[in-house]
């Protein structure tokens, strides 16, 4: 596999860029390929993946630090007060983050601008942005290769996307075990790292996003906020939360069931067993430390949404939600809302089915051990 030295050199050779404004991703890509190469066991579409990925993520960087060196004046605009959903994945976090984007008065990080930040985008042409085109053209090669990913996260190149790939661009991201067997780099991401640098750099596309196009009121979605959320009070010091909650026996073998759909086409070596310890590991974090986060004089800062009332009708608590924040649900927003809800029912594209048992899973067990959780925030067990 090829070294770190090699993938940056091979990024500055694609952009003719050579500043990426520091070196503080050295660590997270070093430990990811070291991780990848010892324990990966990837087939030839896996190396392929890897090392095209790799490359773009510097890449996309380098064109990053090349409108900051160009437009120093991007780094004044202000984030203010963003809204933060976290929690466990598959909790309908994305239906809530998809229904948020509907209004007109805030801003969400959509999928094509995700992948491809520069030239940052503008407020006239956000809509027919030729990047629009290319992302549709790169998520139908993804649902050739992943035919079930549809299932389980419908989207579209202009619905709201979490901000993995913007932690990937300083290789501080799940987003790379999600796909790549590495527990070495997912012990280091889910012990050891410093997410603080990371959320800047978050904050630094952000920036750049908002800078000709806005509104500002940024809504922001991402599970990884759960495990690493003392860092991002650091750089979100003002954020607001919004915390999604269903039982554990349907969110743990579901997001199982996604690493494995995604890393069968970059292995042969498939371990399933790992994709459910992995996120059994996730998943404990992640509540653990938002426990105490909010137990540590934070409360007030949280708004709960529990997963089957939302799903029956979402209208009630996003007026509460709005409430919360101080802000109008206009008319408009709600309108745009249920158009949205009207043509995405769930389970559009079938139903996502899966054998708990597969990834070495009991529900009950499940349940037991996240008693500390479901009996905190009364979240109901059984199907929803």
């Amino acid at each position: 596999m090829a070294t770190a030295s090699d993938y940056i050199d091979k990024a500055k050779a694609a952009t003719g860029l050579d500043n990426f404004g520091g070196d503080g991703f050295r660590e997270g890509l070093e430990r990811l390929i070291d991780s990848a190469t010892r324990e990966a066991r990837l087939n030839d579409m896996g190396r392929a993946m890897f090392d095209g990925q790799a490359v773009m993520l510097l890449s996309r960087r380098l064109e990053i630090e090349d409108w900051y060196t160009r437009h120093p004046e991007i780094d004044e605009q202000e984030i203010v007060a963003p809204l933060m959903v976290l929690g466990m994945p598959r909790t309908g976090s994305t239906a809530l983050h998809c229904l948020l984007g509907e209004d007109p008065a805030v801003r969400t990080m959509r999928n094509w601008e995700s992948a491809a930040p520069c030239p940052p985008p503008e407020a006239a042409t956000y809509w027919t942005d030729p990047r629009i085109a290319a992302a549709a053209e790169s998520m139908a090669l993804r649902d050739k290769l992943t035919p079930r990913m549809k299932l389980m996260l419908p989207s579209t190149a202009t619905s709201p996307m979490e901000d993995q790939l913007t932690m990937g661009f300083n290789f501080v991201s799940q987003m790379f075990q999600a796909s790549f067997h590495i527990p070495s780099y997912a012990h280091w991401l889910h012990f050891e790292a410093d997410l603080e640098p990371t959320f800047q750099y978050v904050k630094r596309v952000l920036k750049l996003l908002q800078w000709r196009c806005p509104p500002t009121r940024w809504r922001l979605k991402n599970p990884t906020y759960s495990m690493f959320v003392t860092a991002l009070d650091k750089v979100f010091p003002d954020a607001r939360y919004c915390m999604t909650h269903r039982d554990v026996a349907n969110v743990i073998p579901s997001v199982a069931d996604i690493y494995f759909e995604m890393g069968k086409v970059v292995t042969d070596h498939v371990d399933k067993h790992w994709m459910g310890a992995i996120n059994v590991e996730f998943c404990h974090l992640g509540m653990q430390r938002m426990t105490a986060f909010r137990d540590a004089g934070n409360e007030h800062r949280f708004f709960d949404i529990h997963f089957a009332p939302f799903q029956k009708d979402p209208f009630p608590t996003m007026q509460k939600l709005y409430d919360f924040l101080g802000e109008e649900f206009t008319e408009e927003a709600r309108a745009r809302m249920q158009a949205w809800r009207d043509a995405t029912p769930r389970g559009q594209h079938g139903k996502h089915e899966y054998d708990p048992a597969d990834f070495g899973l009991d529900q009950a067990a499940l349940r037991e051990e996240f008693c500390y959780y479901t009996d905190r925030f009364d979240v109901p067990l059984g199907k929803d």
